[in-house]
């Protein structure tokens, strides 16, 4: 997996501070979701009775309220403690990550996995927002394999390893816990990973020189040579001494041949 590292632009004081305010705005994005959360449950204690309307009956004319409202609704103060911090941790996380992404995601998540437990869920009132915090986190981590950059990624394995364990939240363990909206929220989270993986611009990354050059020019010539960073080719370089100039050469005098000696017959050929 090719992770290329960050440019230098990406560490100026212009571009940390633009960082450090999407970090502001992802923290206070989470906790008003959370705060929301809280004030439903303050209302209900000073009602001094549950919000039972707004939870999510399946196959019931009047359920189909919960699919909007039954995320908001805890049975008990130890319930929405329970899904209180995961709410915050994974809004943030994907608010300062893929913000426009994020802000697609959740309403799909919510109201898909509403509906899917609407039609399959058992005959039981269906509440709490753990079927959107378990949509959020298989949709940070599919995000993050999708998307492979270094951001995503960051915020995938983060992901997984604080809450890596809801991956088995589809698995009937408790009987008052709804299984199905876990589920329906997992699997709502990685269609919202496929569907809104290129909604948010990949960060800026370090690319070299090499490329953006090309094998070969319009005519087909190699461009070795044209940037003034590269060496000419051999062929182009002009020798600044060639050596000393080769003297004349003389008259080459062919040796005589050998004469046999006077008393030696000559000799025949055949």
């Amino acid at each position: 997996m090719d992770i290329r590292p960050l440019p230098d632009e990406a560490f100026t004081d212009a571009a940390l501070k633009r960082d450090r305010r999407r970090l502001e705005n992802a923290v206070f994005l989470g906790a008003v979701a959370v705060g929301l959360l809280w004030l439903v449950a303050f209302a209900e204690w000073v009602a001094g009775t549950p919000f039972s309307l707004l939870g999510l009956a399946p196959r019931e004319p009047i359920g189909l309220l919960g699919i909007l409202g039954s995320p908001l609704v805890h049975g008990s103060l130890d319930h929405l403690m329970a899904n209180s911090l995961p709410t915050f941790v994974l809004l943030a996380l994907g608010i300062y990550a893929v913000p426009r992404a994020t802000f697609k995601a959740v309403p799909l998540i919510w109201i898909l996995s509403g509906i899917l437990v609407w039609i399959f869920g058992r005959e039981s009132l269906h509440i709490g927002v753990s079927g959107v915090t378990h949509g959020l986190m298989s949709f940070l981590f599919v995000l993050g394999a999708l998307r492979r950059d270094r951001v995503a990624l960051a915020i995938a394995l983060v992901v997984f390893f604080l809450y890596g364990s809801m991956l088995y939240g589809f698995l009937p363990r408790e009987a008052g816990i709804s299984f199905e909206f876990h589920g329906a929220g997992l699997l709502t989270g990685v269609l919202a990973a496929v569907l809104f993986r290129k909604l948010d611009p990949l960060p800026a990354q370090r690319r070299y020189s090499w490329e953006d050059e090309s094998e070969d020019d319009e005519d087909g010539s190699t461009r070795l040579g044209v940037d003034p960073l590269e060496p000419p080719p051999p062929i182009d370089v002009k020798p600044i001494w060639d050596g000393p100039s080769a003297p004349q050469r003389g008259v080459i005098i062919a040796f005589p041949t050998r004469r046999p000696p006077d008393d030696e017959p000559p000799r025949t050929l055949h």
